[in-house]
């Protein structure tokens, strides 16, 4: 057993070395502290990430820490997944594809103490990746100025939770997280003339904590039937990353900087959720999460030319999950039986403006299956396939549709059973 552990653990600093890839394209990815993950896990990216009210002792339910003291005693869950993204991106008649990949998750969750229930991870909470230029022709005398935009980076997090069972029907559980990660932003101005060159760049180095908690009320109804009301919420804080912007003449060599002390900061986050449970067979999840990014001051250039803190460059983002998992008869002979089958839906608003505008609206849908993985030791484990399409637009701006592969694998044995011998 002890072995295993110490694989899972070697499993995950592996991860951990290979997850500073970003793992989009997205144009968008310029603003705020990027794309936002949506830190979900194998089983409920069919489910389009619904999960505040889901309590099951087979999965890792990062979303709603209280869920973890659902876990029996027995039992130690892995859960780590990849993705591939294909998005097509459209602006007036012009249109492009680009292709993502990169690893996304790994989790564990196991009993602790009687109704305690541990879990560690590392989730993404941002993306930041894209590359592009406009060309504007000036006149005659100044001729054609070239843009060019580029971005990298984003921000991880490696967290530890726990989830009590404090009495029959109420959990209460809680996510500390370690945060890191850095933003790289530039814009590069070249003209055809003999008009100066100039380079504009934004950074930031993240390193910082964060803590979200967690409820979950598990009532049962009939015989065959439960209901789990679960909330959550996430605890606002200054990210402690000094905001630099540098502006670089590229013909003369000169270099100027600004920087804003502790310029970047996480909003208060609130979600709550509900989930249904039909003679363990049909699971019905519905979500709405909002965060007040409209109470968080960004960096940003002002009219005056000046790089400071600005309020109305972000906004609250609201958000609407449902999600349905359907096994014929988990414990079925025929594996058709036993396979899970996922469907789910969303819609997101931005976080952000641009040019004073709100920013694209997002419409997703998603399909899935889990499919038991059986041996002679181990007939627990599952693997998750999902598929998601993602709609992003707004009016007069960059139309995105992205498909989404995700594959994840779920090892659940029973590591911690006392073998009998007669």
């Amino acid at each position: 057993m002890n072995k295993r552990i110490f694989c899972g653990f070697l499993a995950m600093a592996m991860a951990i070395g290979t997850y500073a890839q970003s793992s989009t394209s997205s144009p968008y990815s310029q603003y705020g502290i990027g794309v936002l993950a949506d830190q979900t896990t194998g089983f409920n990216r069919g489910m389009n990430g619904a999960a505040l009210g889901l309590r099951q002792g087979n999965i890792v339910n990062t979303l709603n820490p209280a869920s973890y003291s659902a876990i029996d005693s027995l039992t130690m869950i892995f859960d780590m997944g990849i993705s591939g993204q294909i998005t097509h991106y459209k602006e007036g008649d012009a249109s492009v594809n680009a292709k993502t990949a990169n690893f996304d998750y790994a989790v564990a969750t196991f009993r602790l103490l009687p109704n305690l229930g541990m879990s560690f991870g590392l989730l993404p909470l941002s993306n930041i990746g894209y590359n592009y230029n406009t060309k504007t022709t000036l006149n005659d005398v100044y001729g054609t100025v070239t843009e060019t935009y580029e971005g990298s980076g984003g921000l991880h997090k490696l967290y530890l939770g726990a989830g009590w069972r404090v009495f029959k029907p109420l959990s209460l559980g809680f996510n500390a997280s370690f945060l890191w990660g850095k933003i790289d932003r530039s814009v590069t101005t070249s003209n055809s003339s003999a008009v100066n060159s100039l380079s504009r760049s934004y950074t930031a180095n993240i390193t910082n904590f964060t803590l979200d908690f967690g409820l979950q009320w598990e009532q049962k109804i009939t015989k065959t039937e439960t209901m789990t009301i679960g909330a959550t919420v996430g605890i606002a804080h200054k990210l402690g990353a000094d905001a630099v912007c540098t502006i670089s003449n590229l013909n003369s060599g000169t270099t100027t900087s600004d920087t804003i002390p502790n310029g970047y900061a996480l909003p208060m986050t609130y979600g709550v959720g509900v989930a249904w449970n039909h003679a363990q067979k049909l699971l019905i999840d519905a979500d709405f999460t909002l965060q007040q990014w409209g109470r968080v001051d960004y960096p940003g250039i002002n009219a005056n030319g000046e790089y400071v803190m600005q309020s109305g460059m972000l906004k609250d983002r609201y958000q609407w999950k449902v999600g349905a998992d359907y096994v014929f008869n988990a414990r079925g002979r025929n594996l058709a039986q036993r396979i899970h089958y996922r469907l789910g839906a969303g819609y997101t608003t931005p976080y952000y403006n641009i040019n004073g505008k709100e920013g694209p609206k997002e419409i997703s849908v998603s399909a899935g299956v889990g499919i038991p993985l059986q041996n002679s030791y181990n007939n627990r484990s599952v693997l998750n396939v999902g598929v998601q399409w993602v709609h992003n637009s707004a009016t007069d701006m960059i139309t995105e549709n992205a498909f989404r592969l995700t594959i994840g694998l779920t090892f659940n044995e029973r590591w911690f059973a006392k073998w009998r011998i007669e």
